[in-house]
């Protein structure tokens, strides 16, 4: 018996750091959902300790455009739709958008907040990856049920 539960033990801690690197596979960079409304960027998905966060460090359009009531052509995006006048002026580029989530062993990301740029708003968030390889990212109010998911796709490097 003493046998079996040394065997146990060891297996569990052998197997410990492999349970937890399976959290590490959401690391990297994500391409967003280009037809969920805000136009293309990429996230990148880090880890600080125990929990993953994402920032913006590609957009498909950085600078205003001629036209744009928004802002100055040629300048920056910023993030004008949050509720913090403080914050409106910040750049786009290099945003957290995503902070907090834990891996549960179990192949999901929960406990988590998405910030949307587009609206100003902060939500819940769990994310997953998908059978087809994406990234499902839903983002809701309360219940899970009351939100909506968006699939982003994995970037590789060149």
């Amino acid at each position: 018996m003493k046998r079996f539960v040394a065997a146990v033990i060891i297996v569990f801690f052998a197997a410990a750091p492999l349970l937890a690197a399976d959290g590490d596979t959401i690391l990297g960079l994500w391409a967003t959902d280009p037809d969920g409304g805000g136009g293309q960027a990429h996230i990148e998905i880090y880890a600080v300790g125990d929990l993953y966060s994402g920032k913006i460090v590609w957009l498909e359009e950085p600078l205003y455009t001629a036209g744009d009531e928004d802002g100055e052509e040629g300048e920056p995006k910023v993030d004008k739709n949050n509720s913090d006048p403080a914050l409106q002026s910040r750049p786009i580029m290099g945003l957290q958008l995503m902070k907090g989530f834990k891996f549960d062993g179990k192949g999901t990301w929960k406990k988590g907040t998405i910030y949307d740029p587009d609206n100003g708003k902060t939500y819940k968030c769990k994310v997953r990856i998908g059978d087809d390889g994406k990234l499902n990212v839903r983002g809701y109010i309360g219940v899970s049920m009351l939100g909506r998911t968006s699939l982003w796709t994995r970037v590789e490097a060149d």
